[in-house]
């Protein structure tokens, strides 16, 4: 089910972002920083699932604050003519890749133990199996 609304949400936002207007330069750095925090928060709550710590309302505390933030900075530094929002998106990348490293370890460890779990099964239906082949001998 969850794919679902994966699939139905990025058609949505691929029809949406096709028929609306083109974003002009001047917002473009903002737009950019919001959608990285956002992104940022989004991994993290994936993170926070995997680990089983996630809290809804921490996850839009941190949406909307994480995204208000780096816009403010954003606008703190085109006011200063600082590049300021470079440092916040190298913040928020660095941490998108440390939690889609959470849950990449997470789900391989998940496949390997998935592996484990079926040659174990597989090994004592064969013993199962045998026995079985030579009780009807006997």
């Amino acid at each position: 089910m969850i794919y679902i609304s994966i699939i139905i949400g990025c058609i949505i936002g691929a029809c949406i972002g096709v028929a609306s207007p083109v974003i002009s330069y001047t917002y473009s750095s903002y737009l950019s920083i919001a959608i990285i925090a956002a992104l940022d928060t989004v991994f993290g709550g994936i993170a926070s699932v995997v680990n089983g710590k996630f809290d809804l309302k921490i996850f839009l505390s941190g949406f909307f604050g994480n995204s208000i933030l780096s816009i403010a900075l954003t606008y703190l530094g085109e006011k200063l003519n600082v590049d300021i929002y470079l440092a916040a998106i190298f913040v928020f990348v660095w941490r998108m890749f440390n939690n889609l490293g959470i849950i990449r370890r997470y789900y391989i460890e998940k496949w390997i133990n998935k592996i484990e779990q079926n040659k174990k099964e597989n090994h004592s239906k064969k013993v199962a199996n045998d026995e079985n082949a030579k009780c009807i001998e006997n």
